[in-house]
């Protein structure tokens, strides 16, 4: 092959690799990742659902059917009477009223308080802030069973022992609570704070009026992960309530396993109910998933 054949051949292979568009390329390469993302995530997300969806199919069951040796997710026929079952044999309307009104009350007080300690350890410059922010954080590494056998002996001087107060009491206050929104607070950009200074806007105003608008999915998101945290708590309830019309959901799914003994567990009927526990924290969560997504993800100065 002589030298002007060799320089043809490289001017067509130069043409040829400059025909190539590595636009359409790069953009195949990324739909093949991103579908191959999706397939993982709902992959993901078909474990983590799997177990709600067992139980309530699980809960339109008989128990013979769900003791079967053959594997079957949906039932031959829908049982809807569990669920009627689990409001006559117990008053799990009183379980679930307690719960929800509990979580509610606390979720209300541990806002206000951290939303204002918060404001204090972010706009107030005073010796000590940093030490006292400090302490209060260390609080946050002791164990929450430590603080059972003092607030029980506090409780009981004062006579709240057997009471839904008692419960709430012991709860106006949460140190993550704290932490997560002064993070949020110190994120505000501080010339609207000083602005609003300026005009004579007073601490209140500049809590509810500038501050909570800039970092309202930040308290969304806290208040949601409150509400789930004390509306699964089973054993501070259960140390301090002994009347069955006092008892929060988690004691009264308890009351199913008790009845019976060992041997004769209704599981439909607890299936039944664990699903009917669920369904408020599923409901609250698609209603606040917007929010909820927004104030973990946001880490940007608020302008």
């Amino acid at each position: 092959m002589d030298i002007n054949s060799i320089a043809e051949c490289s001017i067509e292979s130069k043409e040829k690799y400059e025909d190539i568009d590595f636009k359409e390329v790069t953009t195949l390469k990324q739909k093949i990742i991103q579908v191959i993302r999706h397939i993982i995530l709902a992959g993901i997300s078909f474990i983590t659902f799997f177990p709600f969806l067992w139980m309530f199919f699980n809960a339109l069951k008989t128990k013979d059917e769900i003791f079967s040796s053959r594997f079957n997710l949906i039932p031959s026929s829908f049982k809807f009477d569990n669920f009627i079952n689990v409001f006559k044999e117990a008053p799990f309307e009183v379980y679930l009223g307690n719960s929800l009104f509990v979580a509610s009350v606390e979720v209300l007080f541990q806002v206000i308080s951290g939303a204002m300690i918060a404001y204090a350890l972010t706009q107030f410059k005073f010796r000590g802030r940093t030490l006292l922010f400090g302490i209060i954080m260390c609080t946050y590494m002791l164990p929450s069973a430590v603080t059972y056998v003092p607030c029980y002996i506090m409780l009981s001087k004062v006579g709240l022992i057997d009471t839904l107060t008692g419960i709430i009491v012991s709860n106006l206050s949460n140190v993550f609570g704290i932490f997560l929104l002064r993070q949020a607070f110190l994120q505000i950009n501080k010339s609207l704070i000083e602005a609003a200074r300026i005009d004579g806007a007073s601490h209140f105003k500049i809590l509810w009026r500038i501050i909570f608008p800039l970092t309202k999915p930040t308290f969304i998101t806290f208040g949601l992960i409150s509400f789930v945290t004390y509306y699964n708590e089973y054993m501070y309830p259960s140390l301090i309530t002994k009347s069955p019309e006092k008892f929060l959901v988690s004691a009264g799914l308890r009351q199913f396993f008790i009845q019976g003994g060992a041997y004769g567990i209704k599981w439909p009927e607890v299936m039944a109910a664990s699903t009917i526990t669920v369904l408020p924290l599923l409901l609250l969560f698609l209603c606040a998933q917007k929010w909820f997504i927004k104030g973990v993800g946001d880490s940007g100065v608020k302008e």
